[in-house]
């Protein structure tokens, strides 16, 4: 699959900014790495900048893993989650930005829970990607959401969602996805061995590449990254997460040559993304 002219060609007086500001709330005191992987291949696949907002104390552990991403330090409950307090400096700051991420390492803990499902209301129209503890949030909260809304669940999630077992999503992937996506004006980015990209008029891709090495912690946080970097460079939303999953699961085919299925681990799929996109280049 050969990516868009957009993604792989940029003009000679180009600015950062016209390849868009992810801002993405993640991360919490016993699980950073989720947002380090996130904002890394984000970074990686060509947005131009990424801000994360996290918990105060854990303001610093970002730069040193990486160095290009800014931080934006937030109120944190005494376990150590971004506390329903940061709403409003939250929400200001989201007029700066281009696209937003929610979920990755964020905890399951109640203020968490709040805090996004006031971010991911109807008022909040930018463009944005919901993953792992931002999923969490959404159970027993699901509404027609407003706007644009990608939702990235693994059939875990998907299940906990819909208040079924992972076996029935299983055993259904296609119809569960696009069910989903039309009910609650979404698309879903269902993962796993052929992850289903559907939106909810009913367009559905079934992606071909990747391998079970990439059933590993962290996996998921690299593809939210690629899939927020694609929409801040442009691409309307279910291109950007059709193309963000063909390319994940490229790079990890690269990484599982060099490491093996069982050695590979979620950095070495962002190690691989700008192989994957020369790949997709020719």
């Amino acid at each position: 699959m050969r990516l868009p002219a957009q993604l792989l060609r940029r003009k000679t007086d180009s600015h950062k900014r016209d390849f868009g500001h992810i801002f993405m709330l993640a991360g919490s005191r016993n699980m950073p790495g989720a947002a380090i992987l996130c904002a890394k291949a984000a970074m990686r696949s060509g947005a131009g900048l990424v801000t994360v907002g996290l918990p105060k104390d854990l303001s610093m552990a970002i730069p040193k893993k990486i160095f290009e991403v800014m931080t934006k330090p937030l109120a944190q409950t005494k376990e150590g989650s971004v506390s329903l307090e940061a709403y409003a400096e939250i929400k200001k700051f989201l007029s700066k930005t281009d696209v937003l991420v929610v979920g990755p390492g964020l905890s399951q803990n109640s203020s968490v829970k709040h805090l996004v499902r006031k971010i991911v209301s109807q008022e909040n129209t930018l463009p944005t990607v919901i993953d792992a503890d931002g999923l969490n949030a959404l159970v027993g909260y699901l509404k027609k959401f407003k706007g644009i809304k990608i939702l990235t669940p693994h059939p875990g999630e998907m299940a906990r969602l819909l208040g079924t077992l992972t076996n029935a999503v299983q055993k259904n992937r296609k119809d569960i996805a696009l069910s989903f996506a039309k009910k609650y004006n979404c698309l879903v980015v269902l993962k796993g061995n052929h992850t289903v990209v559907a939106d909810g008029k009913g367009k559905v891709y079934i992606n071909n590449t990747g391998n079970p090495g990439m059933a590993t912690a962290g996996s998921g946080d690299v593809l939210t990254g690629i899939i927020a970097s694609f929409l801040a460079q442009g691409l309307i939303p279910f291109e950007a997460a059709k193309y963000a999953v063909y390319l994940h699961g490229l790079a990890g085919d690269f990484a599982a040559k060099k490491k093996t299925q069982p050695g590979l681990v979620a950095s070495d799929i962002i190690d691989n993304i700008p192989d994957a996109v020369k790949h997709c280049s020719n």
